[in-house]
């Protein structure tokens, strides 16, 4: 965590523009999708402890929508898109009509779901991968709809080790009245904290 203290205002400059640009594919993405103009919130970016992850969607109890994946390439580790359930729903209902319980998707509307998650997780992927050339690979998403404690614990099960911290950027998107909230997550490895401080600007140890 000591390394948070060599972050200044440009490197978190930099980490706003790649919200920025994330949020932006993503809100475009989204609008083709719902054959719907949609408006965007300026994002929040911020890099956070890992065990307070849960707590930014509510709690570790709070159900959500969660689509996860694994980054390989230059700076492996973890990526999460988390949709509240009311955010969820909404999207649902766009593109698909009515839904009528939230508590118990149907096939369809779970693979709706999925490719939504897809389309949004790649828009923030692609961006970061864009803005750091950095190499980064997504593995075939995955979707688990349950607590966010519960999805975070299973999604990095097989690292044996999480990250220190996440990067996070936290956005609404608005159609007409209604707003979608979105949580995206990357969790480096604690082996990538190099090439992605690095990427960024940002001196590691023995780079004076």
């Amino acid at each position: 965590m000591e390394y948070f203290t060599k972050f200044g205002d440009f490197q978190f400059d930099v980490l706003r523009e790649v919200g920025n640009i994330g949020a932006g594919n993503a809100a475009t993405a989204l609008s083709k999708l719902i054959q719907k103009e949609i408006d965007m919130k300026v994002p929040q970016v911020k890099i956070i402890p890992f065990d307070e992850v849960a707590d930014c969607v509510g709690g570790p109890e709070a159900v959500v929508v969660t689509v996860f994946l694994r980054v390989e390439g230059d700076c492996p580790g973890n990526m999460f898109f988390i949709l509240d359930m009311a955010s969820a729903r909404h999207v649902l209902q766009q593109i698909i009509g009515e839904v009528k319980d939230v508590e118990e998707w149907t096939e369809y509307e779970a693979s709706a779901l999925h490719e939504i998650g897809n389309i949004l997780t790649g828009s923030y992927l692609s961006s970061l991968a864009d803005f750091t050339n950095l190499n980064l690979q997504p593995s075939v998403p995955a979707l688990a709809i349950d607590m966010a404690g519960a999805i975070l614990s299973y999604g990095l099960l097989e690292l044996g080790q999480a990250g220190d911290f996440a990067l996070t950027i936290d956005t609404a998107f608005f159609e007409g009245n209604e707003q979608v909230q979105g949580h995206f997550f990357l969790i480096p490895d604690p082996e990538s904290l190099k090439t992605l401080f690095r990427s960024l600007g940002v001196p590691f140890d023995g780079d004076y």
